[in-house]
């Protein structure tokens, strides 16, 4: 119906039926934009994209990060666009990862800068060079500047060699070769179809299969570096990146604006992304970025060379901010709380919950089961919390038990210490609400201070692995609706609650909004990490699931160094262990509790995450 009433619309306006977009249903290409006071600029973008349109169906998403120049209130006068309110500033990662869940059924999803203006049949184009062969996962265009003139968009991997040259050569002698620069600027670069190795985010086509593969966009990268990170993992997961000059659109430049603290950010993301992807050498690679700003001693190079000195600066420069939750405005839903013997951590978990239950907005049960300490007295401190008990010391009795006091819908599922924010609720609670997700969880982050290396090794190796962003398990607690917990009926007594639901649903049946991240603390050490395992693979065993050859294909491919070697060399090794382990165990404390005691009792909350 939305369709039809802006080919009304476009009818009135002297436009053909054809150039409205498709909010719904079937697509070709999916478009996701970021707004952030970008109003001027996308009300120049849209008439490329309804050109587009004519020659084939288009999804236009805008994600808006809270503008303030009425870019969503010019976007109410376009109905077939699909507006996303991030819910605050969350930077270009963020708010693409919100806009991503609008996507639906495409074939392809462009990510375009608003400040572009496209070159007729463009994405046509860029299409027909995603099907040519099955091996290219992303297709990037020909940019120009506004001048006309070629803009050299495409890079290389990161060195340290190329980040000292650049830093010492600079734009001096621009066909030098490869090894000696990050930049290509050899315009016979630009003048034919091929491979690269990532090339700026300006306008980037991903493949559907090619998205879903990689997952979510690192929000680590509030500005910069996040396509150099995702076409990274792109390559990694086998995925080619295809540079097509057939293609062309024209980029003002300077849409996210100019300032020293923008700057600063791109000299230190081009850091962060060496720590996460080459650790090794990232002292180093700071090393020759930080000569490269001392070279070029202007005062706008000034804060750069501030922020480099000190990653404990980085926390000044920009990054994602959240608009403030109202409680009357907080989205209802139930919450059940399994417990036993949490005395220890329960006040932290029900602290930040504790206003939304006293006002109603949250129904909060606490099922203490088997307790012989104060859990129960401590939850019954706070208003609005509803506490069970009962003697019986079993995670499912209690998830049963609590499903059976509980009313209200979509009804989520928390682990006693882990501490969820509001912040990190309210968007999947919206998702679950008025969507047609069955389940989901929000976004996590783990807590590896205090971790041996040997334990920081093994999570290395399982954040390079894509596919556990797709999952239900892993940030303590998820969600689902009414209709999602038909689906589960009564929790059967599996040791892993949260592996046994992600099973039941299709991967487009749930869903994991961009939140806040909830915080969840590793074993400290070798020992407890190798009982954790143990447990969890103790799960997978008795659901009769074994994703042991995915996951080594998906460990295999995730090597790329010498580092990453290691690290999945150390995940195997912990793998097979906790297989055997597991055989060995048997179905011992299926419906009791285990758990590791190697973190409990510190700031952060300590939950144990699953093995692959």
């Amino acid at each position: 119906m939305a369709v039809v009433s802006e080919s009304r619309r476009a009818d009135e306006r002297g436009l053909d039926r054809g150039d409205a977009f498709s909010p719904e249903g079937p697509v070709e290409v999916a478009v996701v934009i970021v707004s952030y006071n970008s109003a001027d600029d996308i009300r120049q973008l849209l008439p490329d994209l309804r050109r587009e349109a004519r020659a084939m169906p288009l999804r236009v998403i805008v994600a808006d990060n809270s503008s303030t120049d009425g870019t969503v209130a010019m976007m109410s006068e376009h109905t077939d666009v699909v507006t996303v309110r991030t819910g605050g500033n969350l930077g270009y990662s963020g708010a693409i990862n919100a806009a991503m869940r609008h996507v639906g059924e495409a074939e392809a999803i462009l990510i375009l800068n608003p400040d572009l203006r496209l070159d007729a049949g463009s994405i046509p184009r860029m299409l027909r060079r995603l099907r040519s062969d099955p091996r290219i996962g992303a297709v990037v265009p020909l940019l120009r500047d506004q001048d006309g003139s070629v803009y050299f968009s495409l890079r290389r991997e990161p060195t340290v060699l190329r980040a000292a040259a650049d830093a010492v050569i600079g734009r001096y002698w621009q066909r030098r070769p490869a090894p000696l620069s990050e930049y290509v600027r050899d315009p016979r670069e630009y003048a034919w179809s091929h491979p690269v190795d990532w090339a700026t985010g300006a306008a980037l086509l991903l493949s559907a299969p090619a998205a879903a593969v990689v997952g979510e966009w690192d929000e680590r990268f509030f500005l910069y570096s996040e396509e150099s990170d995702i076409q990274r993992r792109l390559r990694d997961a086998g995925w080619l990146v295809w540079f097509d000059p057939a293609a062309g659109a024209t980029h003002r430049r300077g849409g996210s604006g100019a300032s020293p603290d923008l700057d600063a950010l791109l000299a230190v993301n081009r850091v962060r992304y060496m720590k996460k992807h080459r650790p090794l050498v990232a002292g180093v690679f700071r090393v020759a970025v930080i000569a490269g700003e001392q070279l070029r001693r202007s005062p706008a190079n000034a804060r750069s060379r501030w922020a480099l000195w000190s990653s404990r600066r980085w926390a000044a420069l920009p990054h994602a901010r959240r608009d403030p939750l109202q409680v009357d405005a907080f989205p209802r839903a139930s919450i059940v709380i399994p417990a036993h013997q949490e005395a220890a951590v329960i006040d932290r978990t029900l602290a930040p919950l504790a206003h939304l239950a006293a006002a109603g907005r949250l129904e909060v049960v606490v099922v203490c089961n088997g307790c012989t300490d104060d859990t129960a007295d401590r939850a019954r401190a706070y208003a609005g919390v509803r506490v069970l008990e009962t003697e019986e010391a079993s995670k499912t009795a209690a998830l049963n038990l609590g499903d059976a006091h509980a009313s209200v819908w979509p009804r989520f599922y928390l682990d006693a210490d882990i501490v969820v924010p509001p912040a990190a609720l309210a968007p999947v609670i919206t998702a679950l609400s008025g969507g047609t997700a069955l389940a989901g969880r929000p976004s996590f982050r783990l807590d590896l201070r205090g971790a041996s290396p040997i334990v920081r090794a093994y999570y290395r190796a399982r954040e390079r692995m894509s596919s556990t962003s797709a999952a239900l398990w892993g940030a303590g607690v998820y969600g689902v609706t009414r209709a999602g917990h038909a689906r589960i009926g009564h929790f059967p007594s599996f040791t892993a609650d949260d592996l046994y639901v992600d099973g039941l649903f299709a991967p487009e049946e749930k869903t994991f909004p961009v939140t806040e991240p909830v915080t969840v603390s590793v074993p400290r050490r070798t020992s407890a990490l190798r009982r954790v395992l143990i447990r969890m693979r103790r799960g997978p065993a008795e659901q009769g699931v074994d994703t042991g050859a995915s996951t080594a294909r998906e460990l295999a491919r995730s090597v790329r160094g010498p580092l990453s070697a290691t690290d999945a060399a150390i995940y195997a090794a912990f793998a097979m262990d906790a297989r055997r382990g597991a055989r060995g165990a048997g179905r011992r404390g299926a419906d009791g509790w285990e758990r590791d005691d190697s973190s409990r009792g510190s700031a952060a909350p300590d939950s144990l995450v699953g093995a692959g």
